[in-house]
C-alpha cells in the first residue's frame, strides 16, 4: 500500500518516490516469471488530480524462465511502464453520473483509493505480465534442439543424422523395392529370346 496523504487533495501537487517491494507471487507466464520472493524496484511520480490520484511509473525485476527453443534456464530482466488512476472514495457528481448509465464495465475497472492509500499490487501485476517476452530464448538465432535425438544444436553446430526412413513410408518403399526387382528378372534378355525365336 502506497500512501498520498503528503499529496493533499490540491490538484497539481506531485511527489516522486523510489522503493523496492517484494514480488507479490505469481508474476509470471508458463515459461517466464520474476521469481517469488524477488526484489521489484519501482520509480513512481503521483499526481494529485481532480477525480483522484493518477500514479505513472516504472518497475524493474529479475525473470528467470527457460528458453522456448533450447529449454535451457535463462535469467533476463524485465522493465515495465504503467499509469493508473486511483479514483476518490467520494468521487464528485460528474464520475457518480457515469457510473449511474449503466456503463457497469467501466466501473468496475476503475480503481479507488482507500482512505489516503492505494493498493498497487494489480496495476503491477497486469504491467509486469504484458511486458514479458512471450517467446524468451537464451540468445538470438538459438537454433534449438535437435528434432531426432533432443541435443542442443548450440553446443554442437555440425550435428548431423544419417538420412532417416519415415516410419509411415517404410513398408512402401520396401514394396517399391520388391517391384523393382521383379521387373528386373523378367526383362526380356535380348539376346537369348531373339535367338530361340529365329
Amino acid at each position: 500500500m502506497f500512501d498520498t496523504r503528503e499529496l493533499g487533495r490540491r490538484p497539481g501537487a506531485m511527489k516522486r518516490l523510489s522503493r523496492e517491494v517484494e514480488s507479490p507471487g505469481n508474476l509470471g507466464i508458463e515459461v517466464i516469471g520474476v521469481p517469488d520472493g524477488a526484489t521489484v524496484k519501482l520509480d513512481l511520480r503521483m499526481e494529485s488530480v481532480m477525480e483522484g490520484v493518477l500514479v505513472t511509473g516504472t518497475a524493474r525485476a529479475p525473470l528467470a524462465g527457460e528458453c522456448v527453443r533450447c529449454l535451457e534456464p535463462l535469467q533476463q530482466e524485465v522493465e515495465a511502464e504503467f499509469q493508473e488512476m486511483f479514483s476518490y472514495p467520494d468521487a464528485d457528481d460528474r464520475s457518480r453520473h457515469s457510473a449511474d448509465t449503466g456503463d457497469d464495465a467501466e466501473e468496475e475497472d476503475t480503481l479507488f483509493l482507500e482512505g489516503d492509500l492505494f493498493d498497487l499490487e494489480p496495476v503491477l501485476r497486469d504491467a509486469v505480465v504484458l511486458a514479458l517476452p512471450l517467446q524468451p530464448v537464451c540468445q538470438d538465432g538459438c537454433p534449438g534442439l535437435c528434432p531426432e535425438c533432443g541435443a542442443r544444436l548450440a553446443d554442437d553446430p555440425d550435428h548431423r543424422h544419417e538420412e532417416a526412413v519415415d516410419i509411415r513410408w517404410a513398408a512402401l518403399q520396401e514394396l517399391a523395392g520388391t517391384i523393382g526387382d521383379g521387373e528386373k528378372d523378367n526383362a526380356p534378355r535380348a539376346d537369348g529370346d531373339d535367338s530361340q525365336e529365329k
